[in-house]
């Protein structure tokens, strides 16, 4: 079965179409993993190498990949179901195939490995641009270019060849100019740049774009550091913002930097804990904006987020704790939660962020809400489904309170 390219596209005449992903898990244990069996397929229909969207599933999942053209294997490390990686395909699609002006696939790619850029070209509309580098795809991209850029050619030099060897002394001629023209078209291709202008404002802008592919050469190799010193970084950047007094109209600001530091999840303990105190009803009306950034649809966002409500009643116990009931409400009434996790949430009393003592009488302080809202769901509804719980292996608990209830400098990696 095919679907759109752009599955945002519901016309169901749309004509670029691709195979559904049809994903086969291998293995037991250690040693499970999910063959993409038609890879090669979904990838000849977006026009870029089946490498790519295999990789990028290997980034975004944090899981190895394995590529065996020979035998037409595409294999990414664990157990993952064909609906995820198809959620997941249509992120490579936006970044790396979809023309950003007018959201058409028929785009191709250029690697400058001189410059280290990756350029995208619309045949549809004309459009030529920069790809955005900061993804890990980039690099791998960089290191593996796509065939036909080379090839093409290699093989319009040795067509060239040929003709100039079957050909007359004025074909020979004019095949020589053939030759030779390509090459130099390359070379202004490189040079580009340095051969339009020569005014100084003009160098001032090419020493501005070679800055721009130096740092994203250094944003790539953030992207490697453990999620402990990523969060850090997050941290760093929206506390400087803060101070700077741009924290109001940052929101967008700050979610591309947690989505470049692959933070996106865990941002909205940092925002409590930076953005909030003890007038958390105010703050959550002003930075309502910011928040739904991340805790929109995002249900592991909301969980982090009350987390960090739950550090915030601790630091500011006598001015919150009284007010739990009002404050979850002004929460879910601003949609920042959700009534599902709400509830799951108060099925379980956890340590993970505060003592058990307290976090228990949290829980009593928030009864009467979570009552209200199992009542109206009743109602409403009649009955309501539960959601699995998604628990990771590392929980990233920031900067709140030691023992002494003070504010820590750096994040804490708590292993559950």
């Amino acid at each position: 079965m095919s679907v759109n390219v752009n599955r945002s596209v519901l016309d169901q005449f749309y004509r670029y179409k691709m195979p559904r992903i049809i994903a086969k898990v291998e293995g037991k244990g250690n040693g499970i993993k999910t063959v993409i069996v038609n890879m090669t397929d979904v990838a000849k229909s977006l026009n870029r190498p089946p490498t790519y969207p295999t990789k990028f599933f290997g980034c975004e999942l944090g899981a190895q990949t394995q590529f065996d053209a020979k035998n037409d294997r595409f294999i990414v490390n664990g157990s993952h179901e064909a609906n995820k990686l198809q959620d997941m395909l249509d992120g490579f699609i936006r970044k790396f195939v979809l023309c950003p002006e007018c959201d058409n696939p028929e785009t191709d790619l250029h690697i400058n490995a001189k410059k280290q850029t990756i350029g995208n070209s619309c045949k549809a509309c004309g459009y030529r641009g920069m790809l955005d580098t900061r993804h890990k795809l980039c690099t791998f991209i960089l290191r593996n270019p796509p065939e036909d850029t080379g090839s093409a050619k290699k093989k319009e030099k040795k067509s060239k060849k040929k003709d100039k060897e079957n050909g007359s002394s004025d074909g020979e001629a004019g095949n020589h100019n053939d030759i030779d023209a390509p090459d130099a078209v390359d070379g202004d291709d490189d040079d580009e740049d340095w051969a339009e202008e020569t005014t100084e404002e003009a160098q001032q802008r090419r020493m501005e774009e070679i800055s721009a592919h130096a740092k994203n050469l250094t944003l790539s190799e953030e992207l490697e550091k453990p999620l402990e010193e990523r969060v850090n970084l997050f941290y760093n950047f929206v506390k400087q913002k803060k101070e700077d007094g741009a924290i109001d109209s940052s929101d967008k600001e700050i979610l591309a930097e947690a989505e470049r530091l692959d933070v996106k999840d865990t941002a909205p303990l940092i925002l409590t804990e930076l953005l909030m105190d003890e007038n958390i009803r105010d703050q959550i009306k002003k930075y309502k904006r910011h928040f739904l950034r991340f805790t929109h649809n995002n249900k592991k966002a909301q969980k982090y987020l009350l987390g960090g409500f739950e550090c915030l009643v601790k630091l500011h116990q006598a001015q919150l704790l009284p007010r739990v009931p009002i404050i979850l409400k002004d929460l879910y009434d601003a949609d920042l939660l959700e009534e599902d996790v709400i509830l799951a949430w108060a099925e379980k009393v956890s340590k993970k962020y505060v003592s058990k003592e307290l976090a228990k009488e949290i829980h009593a302080k928030a009864a009467p809400f979570v009552k209200w809202l199992k009542e109206a769901e009743e109602e409403s509804e009649g009955s309501g489904g539960e959601e699995e719980e998604d628990e990771d292996n590392v929980e990233v608990i920031t900067h709140f309170l030691t023992a002494t209830g003070h504010v820590l400098n750096g994040p804490i990696v708590a292993h559950i």
